[in-house]
């Protein structure tokens, strides 16, 4: 299957209201916290069991992934776009009844075997949560990367700003797989790219880094660090810092052109929901059991949001596959404490 393949537009989604005749807020056996793969995946399993499940999403489905121009390691996908794998599972959620809003999740209150999720389109209720919510890109912290990522010139996706630096010199910041990844894909646009990794090596696998050392249109520097960019409409002056030697190197770009950059520092757990009554690693990812379990009763995570060795998208697809099964179990017996039961899924099919 390739990116190629013609598509069947999803189904227009209305969701349920969220407080008509029932003022304290609709009932779910699920509610999920972000339509990345491992909130899609969760939909998936949870509605073909027959479980109500409910997909909320603040941006747009599919997470990280859509800003992937190539994806070729998912198993039974030779390649395609992060963009039509995204939409697939959309759709594949939607078919077997999953329900979606579109709204900002403002707060979960955890207790009891009822959970109640509070959004900006009304309140919901649910014997499960699953925080699906994934993780930001960290920021670098030069001078400037604030003022310039909202003008365009600093970026965190070479994917959908790679062209807009099309002859353009272009500086990548970051030392692991993504930097230099990154850094051989933006060569199709750049005129020249400069990577910058503040340690002495990359931190990737060998052949990938390799393959940047070698590239003609990729220069790296080691130990170096960007201190600031500015310039007028565009980035014409960026200052940096030679982390052994102390020394601040100015680089201008020629008269009548510009410069772009683009920032691999790794990710930010998106966890600030969970504040105060979910566990947490050292680096802010939520810790959960082999069934992704977190310390509360009730409360999952899937996904890039917790604390585990490999982040990818089969990874999280697992997670999401693995919440879904405890949650039926757990749903079930809560439908028989508490004697209430959703009504089931209705398939799209």
């Amino acid at each position: 299957m390739s990116s190629s393949s013609p598509l069947v537009p999803l189904p227009t989604l209305s969701p349920t209201p969220l407080a008509g005749e029932d003022a304290e807020g609709e009932l779910y056996d699920t509610v999920i916290i972000g339509g990345g793969p491992a909130g899609l995946s969760a939909a998936i399993y949870l509605t073909r069991a027959g479980y109500r499940a409910l997909v909320i999403e603040a941006g747009s489905y599919g997470g990280q992934i859509t800003l992937t121009s190539e994806v070729r390691n998912y198993p039974g996908i030779e390649r395609a776009t992060g963009q039509w794998l995204a939409e697939s599972m959309h759709r594949q959620a939607a078919m077997f009844g999953a329900e979606f809003l579109d709204a900002k999740v403002q707060l979960i209150a955890p207790e009891g075997d009822i959970k109640t999720v509070a959004t900006s389109a009304g309140v919901v209720r649910a014997f499960n949560v699953l925080i699906a919510t994934g993780a930001v890109p960290r920021k670098a912290g030069f001078i400037g990367e604030e003022e310039w990522t909202g003008r365009g010139a600093v970026a965190y996706c070479a994917t959908s700003a790679g062209n807009v630096f099309n002859g353009y010199d272009v500086f990548v910041i970051g030392g692991g797989y993504s930097a230099a990844e990154e850094a051989v894909y933006l060569t199709q646009f750049a005129s020249h790219v400069t990577v910058l990794v503040r340690s002495d090596h990359f931190t990737c696998a060998s052949q990938v880094a390799e393959r940047t050392l070698k590239h003609p249109k990729i220069s790296v520097r080691f130990n170096t660090q960007m201190l600031a960019v500015g310039g007028d409409d565009d980035l014409r002056w960026a200052k940096l810092r030679d982390r052994r030697t102390g020394e601040v190197i100015q680089y201008r770009t020629p008269r009548g052109t510009a410069f772009g950059v683009f920032v691999f520092a790794g990710f930010v757990p998106n966890t600030t929901l969970v504040d105060g009554f979910v566990e947490r690693d050292d680096r802010g990812y939520i810790i959960v059991d082999s069934k992704q379990r977190t310390n509360v009763p009730g409360i999952y995570a899937a996904g890039d949001v917790c604390a585990k060795d490999l982040r990818q998208v089969v990874t999280a697809v697992a997670d999401g596959a693995v919440a879904a099964l405890d949650m039926q179990y757990r749903s079930s017996d809560m439908h028989e404490k508490t004697g209430l039961e959703p009504p089931a899924p209705v398939p799209r099919y």
